[in-house]
């Protein structure tokens, strides 16, 4: 006979989609267990999540076998079914990356075979005029389709899975901004996070999924100085509504291994809109979604670095051509017009932006997989870039099942 394991207290610190599904996946897993999930603002999802383009990745970029193919893919079901169960839309409008020149065009076949070797269905390699049927709007010399790559709304997502969270016997706290973490008891086994108010919560087990915030986080539990969180605020434009039939799913660029960030593309959005963007441009503040937002520590933090140091000395042409783009609306249109040349400047108006937080390792390399680290009884998740979101269902059993319980880190 199998005797289940005693009820734990365990505190998930941050209030995005993974700290839901983390939250819930671990009274789901271990039912009766003293869960409490800490969010620093006033509601959830307020950042990262809350911000994001809303797509539900396929898995056609990730390396096979690691974190991120083996996660996304496993999460796309997950999601799925939930949106289902919970009557939130998820819809497979599709994508298309499309090939502007012949160089793309060759990008495209080894593409194409990652995808398979990820297991996404339906991929197809489309010609011009196989393009053209379906975005008649779109130039480009050849695609690769990905016809289940959906749209959600995150936010809607997060929510559902707190009020799933709290129905299993999660205690959810807003407001709670961890400013210190300490170990205390006879043997340092209890994990005290005090607020910067002077308020506690006391856990046998912390969970930090604190996105822009993590690496800090981590620092004060006793963790590593590396990976250090660089955020890159990556600013939207929209269309007006006269031009959102432009697009009929998501139209994207060709990535190039050459450059760290993909450049911009067209994303139809579950609430009707349809965004352009994002670029990538070094936000001057962790939560830094405009250039008017600024944090001396934030910055120093950043340039200190000796990682994002190293990181811009490779980098610095695509971070002037990012620039030129966030500062200058006609070259943003530019990069759009590549792909959708009947766009002018006056079919796109501003957006909210978000920001995206970079791990970057000391030798001012991306992080690319997704990294979780554990000290002790604190275990962080220092790195989740996309497709995070999309795979925040399976990340959440991947630390609840695998990480929590064989004690490793990934």
């Amino acid at each position: 006979m199998t005797v289940a394991p005693a009820p734990r207290r365990v505190v998930v610190v941050g209030g995005g989609i993974l700290g839901a599904a983390t939250a819930r996946r671990l009274l789901e897993a271990r039912p009766g267990s003293e869960v409490t999930l800490l969010e620093k603002e006033d509601r959830f999802a307020a950042h990262q999540t809350g911000r994001n383009s809303g797509v539900v990745h396929a898995g056609l970029y990730y390396a096979p076998g690691s974190l991120k193919a083996t996660l996304c893919r496993r999460s796309v079901g997950l999601l799925r079914a939930f949106c289902g169960e919970h009557g939130l839309r998820y819809d497979e409008i599709g994508k298309v990356l499309v090939a502007l020149d012949d160089e793309e065009r060759g990008r495209l076949t080894t593409i194409a075979d990652r995808a398979g070797a990820n297991g996404v269905p339906g991929i197809r390699l489309l010609d011009r005029a196989e393009l053209v049927e379906r975005e008649p709007h779109v130039t480009g010399i050849a695609a690769l389709q990905s016809p289940t790559t959906a749209i959600v709304d995150f936010a809607a997502v997060t929510r559902a899975l707190v009020a799933d969270a709290v129905a299993r016997g999660a205690t959810v706290r807003t407001g709670f901004a961890v400013a210190g973490i300490a170990r205390t008891g006879s043997a340092g086994d209890d994990v005290v996070l005090r607020s910067a108010s002077g308020d506690e919560v006391v856990a046998d087990l912390v969970v930090l999924c604190a996105g822009l915030q993590v690496d800090r986080l981590a620092a004060l539990a006793g963790d590593d100085e590396a990976p250090r969180i660089v955020p890159f605020r990556g600013e939207y434009y929209a269309l007006t509504p006269e031009k959102r039939g432009l697009v009929n799913g998501l139209v994207y660029p060709v990535p190039d291994p050459r450059y760290p960030f993909l450049g911009v593309h067209l994303t139809p959005r579950v609430d009707g809109g349809v965004l352009v963007g994002s670029n990538a441009v070094l936000a001057l503040a962790r939560e830094g979604y405009s250039w008017g937002s600024f944090s001396a520590r934030d910055l120093a933090a950043t340039l200190g670095y000796a990682g994002f140091r190293r990181f811009a000395r490779r980098h610095w042409r695509t971070g002037v051509r990012e620039l030129h783009g966030s500062l200058s609306k006609r070259a943003f249109t530019a990069a759009a017009r590549r792909y959708v040349p009947e766009l002018t400047a006056d079919d796109l108006v501003p957006a909210p932006a978000g920001v995206r937080a970079q791990a970057l390792d000391l030798d001012g390399g991306l992080v690319e997989d997704f990294r979780i680290s554990r000290n002790g009884a604190v275990v962080a998740v220092r790195n989740a870039p996309s497709p995070a979101a999309t795979s925040a269902l399976a990340i959440a059993e991947h630390l609840v099942d695998d990480v929590l319980v064989g004690g490793t880190s990934s």
